[in-house]
């Protein structure tokens, strides 16, 4: 077999044993960032190395770098600073590397995921299992856009909220990086959407497909009279009451952000209100955990390659740029995705 035809083999890299990456040296706002040479990765026999091509920033990145809640430190993230100084989950890029339990994975072929840790960087090793093909036609910065916010999308609202066609759905805050691919989901799903957002944001949701856009700096959704079957809470601002009021007596309440608890615990005493009360409620009331898993990104690229969802990305930024890029997610008004280009543009091959 010749090295082109073995997956397991590795393409040519930089004899140079480091890479550029973004590192967070100890927890703090975006400040405490620095753009660094540290050592290249070498991938496990379950992983993937993976030249980053685009990496995309999320809210759980922001947590995990200025390390609150406290809690999150206890679980395996470091008590002083973080475990895992280079930072960054979302990605897509071209296969280096191939351990030798990864898989069918080949060498050159264009892929998408997300990682552990360190996607903001030149190279990452990714769990195969948290990886998948990159879908036909996409830019890697439109890929990169698409694991965390679409898997958490498609879980809360296909297994958690249990969306059928013809079923009613709100969602709150609906014009961030989750919220722009669950109104798209939720119309490829069959679904009539009702999407909660500022006054910038409602042409925007609208372009997105959102049957109705609620304006709630001039309405307040709970005081509309409307009932729906799910809503997705991505937000975390209004009481369970409140949330209750909008469901159908058999409606299912999906909660991706509880309403704050401190600096210490988060939203851990919200998620066990809501499975507490989930016990006594003829309605369903579920929190939302996205576990990142290839079959979900394999559902995301059909659903992306017949055109059905797309990518919206609001700002692209080059790697050496990542502080002003994590530091405009950390605002909380971010619409729609903000992509790091860590390498050359270009789109997956369809061969």
């Amino acid at each position: 077999m010749s090295e082109s035809s073995n997956p397991h083999a590795a393409i040519p890299v930089p004899e140079r044993n480091v890479m550029t990456a973004v590192v967070a040296p100890r927890y703090g706002s975006s400040d405490v960032l620095r753009i660094e040479e540290v050592p290249r990765p070498t991938p496990a026999a379950h992983e993937v190395l993976v030249r980053v091509r685009a990496a995309a920033v999320a809210s759980g990145d922001v947590h995990l770098l200025t390390g609150k809640p406290y809690l999150i430190r206890l679980m395996g993230f470091g008590v002083r600073k973080p475990k895992q100084p280079v930072i960054g989950h979302d990605l897509a890029g071209e296969v280096v590397a191939v351990g030798s339990a990864a898989g069918s994975f080949r060498v050159g072929e264009s892929v998408y995921g997300a990682a552990d840790f360190g996607a903001f960087a030149e190279y990452v090793c990714v769990d195969a299992a948290r990886l998948a093909p990159m879908p036909a036609g996409l830019g890697f910065e439109q890929a990169a856009a698409v694991p965390d916010s679409g898997m958490t999308a498609l879980q809360g609202l296909r297994d958690v909220g249990g969306v059928r066609a013809g079923q009613s759905v709100l969602i709150n805050g609906a014009s961030g990086g989750v919220g722009s691919f669950a109104v798209q989901i939720a119309k490829a799903l069959g679904a009539r959407v009702t999407a909660v957002c500022s006054t910038r944001h409602v042409e925007y949701l609208r372009g997105l497909g959102a049957d109705q856009v609620i304006d709630y700096t001039a309405a307040d959704f709970v005081d509309s009279g409307e009932r729906y079957d799910v809503l997705l809470d991505l937000v975390g601002n209004r009481s369970l009451a409140d949330c209750r009021r909008v469901l159908t007596p058999e409606g299912v309440f999906v909660s991706s952000a509880g309403s704050p608890g401190g600096d210490w615990i988060g939203p851990v005493l919200w998620i066990g209100r809501v499975v507490v009360a989930d016990v006594f409620a003829r309605q369903s009331l579920r929190p939302l955990l996205m576990k990142p898993r290839r079959a979900d990104l394999e559902f995301l690229t059909e659903l992306l390659e017949t055109g059905k969802i797309r990518p919206a990305i609001e700002r692209e930024y080059a790697l050496r740029d990542a502080v002003s890029a994590i530091a405009h997610v950390a605002e909380g008004h971010a619409q729609g995705k903000t992509v790091l280009i860590v390498g050359p543009r270009g789109k997956s091959d369809p061969s």
